[in-house]
């Protein structure tokens, strides 16, 4: 499920391209909108499965026929061994704890203003390393300090080194403020913390998609008095509405369905790390789209960076590939 992580930040790495094309828009405003439109998109296609989540049936087991049991209790000598085959796992739900979510949906929100914040005190590039760079790093400690999942040798230095490319790809250009740096510190950490509890939600067994849509409807919510105090006029117009329709449709609820689903079976800092392949996709589409150049340093950068990430995808030994690893419902 490694693939569907890699799939959502490639489709995260196409936001930038798409966001310039609509000119004079505030980022906030762009941001707020991705937000709502995309929140509110993943939290009506997941409704089922939110509701089934919240409500579970009384007596379902992973057997159980669909509408068997549904108002009965089953006995407790009755309960199932805990000796099910790998495949009948998806289908053991657990309840939904949407006041666990709740925390994480205000935390995706703010990661989006933390950020702007930070870009616009310390520039594109710094910002964008410090908060894309230190979300890894900030995931890892919290899964293992929270769920005692020591990260490998290897996820270490790849991530040290995804790092260290992100950095040299896109340049050093910007002040390095205290300010803007602590705000992308932070964003960092945002990132992290709704990562991980998104992850620790299905770990538990309930549906990835269900996690999904309470974290983005709630930020939706959250978002909306901001979009609609930064101005919704660019949304008349036709190519404002469609590139707020991609970004919400595409970048947000699609990306984060792909990411939840490949939170099932990835350890949450393999995932974090996997994700930093947005940036690698943003600056290739700079080239291809926008036609921009890359410098040598920055060829060098995308390449240490592509190292990194081959590296985090390839499977672990066995007795290491299991540790965090979450194998749950959608």
């Amino acid at each position: 499920m490694k693939l569907a992580v890699i799939g959502a930040a490639v489709l995260w790495g196409t936001a930038g391209t798409a966001g310039l094309l609509v000119a004079g828009v505030d980022p906030v405003s762009l941001a707020a909108a991705r937000l709502v439109i995309g929140g509110l998109v993943l939290a009506i296609a997941v409704g089922p499965a939110m509701r089934s989540a919240v409500r579970p049936r009384i007596g379902m087991s992973p057997k159980t026929p669909l509408g068997a049991g549904t108002l009965q209790k089953a006995p407790p000598q009755k309960a199932p061994p805990q000796k099910a085959p790998p495949q009948e796992v998806p289908f053991q739900k657990a309840p939904l704890r949407v006041g666990v979510l709740l925390p994480a949906a205000v935390a995706v929100a703010a990661y989006q203003l933390c950020y702007f914040a930070a870009v616009t005190r310390t520039g594109v590039a710094i910002g964008t390393v410090v908060a894309i760079g230190s979300g890894p790093v900030f995931t890892g400690l919290l899964s293992w300090g929270l769920d005692r999942v020591p990260p490998t040798r290897r996820w270490a230095g790849a991530t040290a080194m995804a790092i260290i490319g992100c950095a040299v790809l896109t340049g050093g250009e910007g002040e390095a403020r205290a300010d803007g740096i602590l705000l992308a510190l932070l964003g960092g950490l945002l990132y992290a913390f709704y990562t991980v509890t998104a992850a620790r939600s299905i770990n538990a067994g309930a549906s990835s998609n269900a996690v999904m849509g309470v974290m983005f409807g709630g930020s939706a919510l959250v978002m909306l008095p901001v979009l609609l105090w930064t101005g919704t006029g660019w949304l008349a117009e036709p190519q404002g509405l469609l590139t707020a329709l991609y970004l919400g449709c595409a970048t947000t609820a699609l990306a984060y369905l792909l990411y939840g689903r490949g939170l099932r079976t990835t350890p949450v800092a393999t995932a974090a790390t996997l994700a930093l392949t947005e940036p690698a996709v943003a600056a290739l589409l700079g080239v291809v789209v926008l036609g921009e150049r890359l410098t040598p340093v920055s060829v060098g950068g995308l390449f240490l960076l592509g190292v990194s990430l081959v590296a985090v995808a390839l499977p672990e030994r066995a007795g290491k590939a299991a540790d965090g690893a979450i194998r749950s419902s959608a």
